[in-house]
């Protein structure tokens, strides 16, 4: 099949690697994406397929827990946020380097929120990492982008499924993938030993990255919800409800959606077995799809 697709990547932070899966699937059933918007996670994923570097930035994600991933993880006493970035985005440009959007072989569009003038900023020129730092600014966690007199924050605020900014060419179908679907989980078939191994190290690492929070953020031990569990809980909370406003207001053609209980927006640990729960939902979608045109 050589079938035009204008594509729609939500945000979700790490669910968002479940991306990959469905780009590789639609690629392999040969479906042409000729046009691609993302927000926050998905800005990253589609901004690296757009670079055509797909499987450098897959290879290197399936590698972030053995290159110590909290190293890459500059935390700042910044009262703006607690995580500058600058270390992630330095190592992603010695893999990817950087170019501007208008160069990119396909149309990409990333958005933000200025928080200063109340407005989504809509990035479709200048550095493809400048658009993607400003996308996924989740506030107080990472700091927000200073720019021209606004403070650009995560476009997942007000626009999580950036819809209406993909470009559309004559006889695409629109794909849109929604990475906080309320939907059940599925665990896809990985091999447990590798699971069950990259998870204790994961738990380790998370032992070391509690210790700096806790320099930043004090808490009290008898804390039910620790505050970078509330964080967590009410982005995913509240870009659940975006979602479902935004997938009632512009309809896709297909909607692939990867469930919010899959993860959560910080395990990257799971890369692998994202992938391929994004992968099984693309071949579902698609294989309901081709059955309607039969």
């Amino acid at each position: 099949m050589n079938q035009k697709v204008a594509l729609v990547l939500s945000g979700g932070g790490a669910r968002g690697i479940a991306h990959i899966g469905v780009i590789e699937e639609m690629e392999k059933q040969g479906y042409e994406i000729t046009s691609i918007a993302g927000t926050s996670m998905g800005s990253v994923v589609g901004g690296v397929y757009a670079l055509k570097k797909m499987e450098v930035f897959k290879n290197w994600i399936y590698t972030l827990d053995k290159k110590r991933v909290f190293s890459l993880v500059d935390f700042t006493v910044s009262k703006q946020g607690m995580v500058r970035g600058d270390k992630v985005f330095k190592k992603m440009k010695e893999l990817i380097p950087d170019s501007n959007i208008e160069d990119l072989s396909i149309p990409y569009v990333a958005n933000a929120v200025d928080i200063i003038s109340k407005k989504e900023v809509v990035f479709t020129e200048g550095s493809i990492y400048d658009a993607i730092r400003a996308s996924i600014s989740i506030p107080t966690v990472f700091t927000p982008v200073k720019s021209d007199h606004r403070l650009l924050v995560d476009g997942g605020v007000i626009n999580n499924i950036p819809i209406e900014y993909v470009k559309r060419t004559p006889g695409d179908i629109l794909i849109a993938v929604n990475v906080n679907a309320d939907i059940p989980s599925v665990v896809p078939a990985i091999q447990e030993e590798i699971s069950q191994e990259k998870q204790s190290l994961y738990k380790r690492k998370t032992q070391e990255f509690y210790k700096h929070l806790r320099k930043i953020t004090p808490s009290h031990h008898d804390e039910d919800l620790g505050y970078f569990n509330l964080i967590s809980r009410t982005i995913e909370l509240m870009t659940w409800r975006i979602d479902e406003l935004s997938l009632e207001k512009y309809r896709p053609d297909l909607l692939i959606e990867i469930s919010r209980e899959s993860s959560s927006i910080w395990d990257f640990y799971k890369a692998e077995e994202l992938v391929e729960l994004g992968r099984s939902a693309a071949i579902e979608v698609l294989k309901s799809y081709q059955g309607q045109l039969s």
